[in-house]
């Protein structure tokens, strides 16, 4: 069994992406966006997202639409749907999110968006596969 306090890990990460637990159909992540930070505007195909945020401010852009987001909410990202996440505030925006099937390889672990970004594109942050 995998067993996670979940607000309580995401709160203590510092790293701007975490894979904490990978399955055979779902994946999940911790996220940490600093302030002035966003995920960046991405389409994941095949792939559906629940986010739901611990700590901080922010705002989802999901399908052209903008809303804020705080902690204790859920947002949901149906698969091939454009979105963001930014951080409109003074503190770190914290959340967990759940892909399935996977997004990220396991136990991959990025301490910037920067270093996120590059991971992807030297092909180091595939998923597993079946």
């Amino acid at each position: 069994m995998e067993h996670f306090t979940i607000a309580t890990v995401a709160e203590k990460s510092p790293d701007f992406r975490r894979v904490l637990w990978t399955g055979g159909h779902t994946q999940l992540v911790i996220m940490t966006i600093p302030p002035g930070g966003e995920i960046g505007e991405e389409v994941h195909e095949g792939i559906d997202q629940i986010l739901t945020f611990v700590s901080g401010t922010g705002e989802a852009r999901v399908a052209g639409e903008r809303k804020e987001v705080v902690s204790g909410d859920l947002v949901v990202v149906p698969a091939g749907t454009k979105h963001n996440f930014v951080n409109t505030g003074p503190n770190p925006l914290v959340l967990y999110t759940v892909y399935g099937p996977p997004d990220h390889a396991d136990g991959a672990v990025h301490r910037t968006k920067e270093e996120a970004d590059a991971a992807e594109a030297a092909g180091h942050d595939e998923p597993p596969t079946a």
